[in-house]
């Protein structure tokens, strides 16, 4: 173990805090206390904060913080299906390895059918899944609360060993990632619990080959772990990579996905009894905004060999009368599986001093009613300014005619979209020569629209966007389209010099 007597001593030191804060009341009667029991094994949010005040309470404010909506969905779910496998892809800060590695498990074990006999436990390491390991014995060996309702679990063995085994005869087994789980038992039980906790990290995920080779650990050595009957087989985590076990996990067939952001789609947090919006906004201010991608949206962005991160810039605009032209130019596509090209819609306007203020991005794999449906957003939005609404004139077939046609019989009104009939030539060729304009700090993201999915996949997919990369590229070429449009009406063959810094302009746009 990693310093064993400072290992000790935090565990000592939280034995001491769950001891303190789940004290009982002996004084009350039979009937009182069965019927929290049944209430406990049924009510996931009251086990939560009856058995575990000290997860439930902020240290700062003194505040009662009850589980999340997700977290008692997701505890339902496990318990529902004796034999699941599941990606729970949550950012940080949201409690993952307190639900997944102790509370559910816990739950499980007081069920009138005991649903736990085996439980693994899989970290980085063999030190980090002991010490995993631990925060468990800690509750079974010190929570008062749960010892009084449930009895006494503590029997033998020791975390900083990487196994123990309960007074009625559940084993624990911690294992640190790629060491071998072939024969793992107790007595004639097979394990029917396994967690992996937290297994990609950023040198991992740097080489694909010893992600593709731990994935295959995964599926193989460890999964095999199960029995005939199968078992509950759970990895948690944040996306910090496209390339890392989690996802190759969450693309595999047959494995159920939970999702949560810290925000949810209209910017709302996830977990608001813990997460305010002004915490989340001092977060994302401080960490910028690739790292706040992928540590709390689950979207880890690559910086690509064409675009840099140091070229988005996101900032204040001007009211839609003050430019003097915006053009609202879409690149579409027919297909909607998840491999196929995204929808990309793009309203830029140009301001008198030749900047592009990206006003609003709309980008998803999605159906074709779905994108006409943008343009009547832009639309309403933009009511009273003189818009142009464009699209590569080969896309101007009749079955998206019919679409708008009939969005606009629903709605009273058509959009008066026109087609672009320019010869585009390469799309590579097209797309690199407007980063330039990006590097200068000519092109503005309106910070209004900084944390929306569309003006997520944008920068997702400028930041990916090299020679030969197979990365979806529609959202970059709408955006494209749409400066070139503005360049050609007002025959913008210069550009205005920037004078000031990288720094300098950063600071003036945040």
């Amino acid at each position: 173990m990693e310093n064993t007597k400072a290992a000790f001593k935090r565990w000592k030191i939280l034995g001491d805090n769950i001891n303190a804060m789940s004290t009982v009341n002996t004084s009350e009667d039979t009937a009182e206390k069965l019927a929290r029991i049944r209430k406990a094994k049924s009510d996931f949010a009251f086990f939560v904060s009856y058995y575990f005040p000290h997860y439930c309470t902020d240290n700062a404010s003194g505040k009662t913080i009850p589980p999340a909506k997700f977290h008692i969905q997701a505890a339902h779910k496990v318990l529902a299906h004796a034999d699941f496998r599941a990606v729970f892809q949550w950012p940080r800060g949201h409690a993952k390895s307190t639900y997944m590695d102790i509370i559910i498990p816990m739950w499980l074990m007081i069920q009138d059918r005991r649903q736990l006999n085996v439980m693994v436990l899989v970290g980085k390491s063999e030190d980090n899944a002991c010490t995993l390991l631990g925060d468990l014995q800690a509750e079974l060996q010190f929570n008062n609360r749960y010892i009084y309702d449930f009895g006494s679990k503590y029997n033998a063995g020791d975390w900083q060993d990487g196994q123990f085994v309960t007074s009625d005869g559940i084993a624990f087994f911690a294992l640190g990632r790629g060491q071998s789980p072939r024969g793992l038992r107790y007595r004639s039980n097979r394990p029917d619990y396994i967690v992996i906790d937290d297994l990609d990290d950023d040198e991992l995920c740097r080489n694909e080959k010893r992600v593709s080779d731990l994935t295959n650990w995964v599926k193989e050595a460890l999964f095999g772990c199960f029995g005939a009957n199968g078992g509950r087989f759970i990895m948690v985590g944040n996306l910090i990579a496209k390339n890392s076990v989690l996802k190759n996990m969450m693309d595999t067939e047959s494995v159920t996905v939970s999702k949560v952001n810290i925000t949810d789609s209209k910017g709302r947090p996830s977990w608001p009894e813990l997460w305010t919006p002004e915490k989340i906004k001092e977060r994302q201010q401080f960490m910028g905004f690739r790292s706040y991608q992928k540590e709390y949206m689950n979207n880890p962005i690559i910086e690509g060999s064409v675009f840099r991160k140091s070229d988005i810039i996101f900032g204040p605009t001007l009211r839609l009368s003050q430019y003097k032209a915006i053009v609202c130019y879409t690149d579409p596509s027919f297909k909607s599986s998840a491999t196929a090209d995204y929808k990309a819609t793009a309203l830029v306007g140009i301001t008198e001093d030749g900047f592009y203020h990206i006003l609003k991005v709309f980008a998803a794999q999605t159906s074709v009613s779905e994108m006409v449906k943008w343009h009547y957003i832009i639309h309403k939005m933009t009511r009273g300014v003189n818009v142009r609404f464009m699209m590569e004139a080969n896309f101007m077939q009749d079955l998206l005619l019919d679409e708008f046609k009939k969005e606009g019989a629903a709605v009273g009104f058509q959009i008066p979209i026109i087609g672009d009939k320019r010869q585009k030539g390469d799309k590579f060729a097209r797309i690199e020569a407007m980063q330039p304009l990006w590097e200068r700090g000519l092109v503005i993201i309106s910070d209004k629209i900084q944390d929306e999915p569309g003006t997520i996949v944008l920068i997702d997919q400028m930041l990916s966007f090299q020679k030969g990369s197979r990365a979806h590229d529609d959202a970059p070429d709408a955006v494209e389209s749409a400066i070139w449009q503005l360049n050609r009406m007002y025959k913008i063959n210069s550009f205005p010099v920037v004078m000031h810094s990288r720094k300098e302009q950063r600071k003036h746009w945040y």
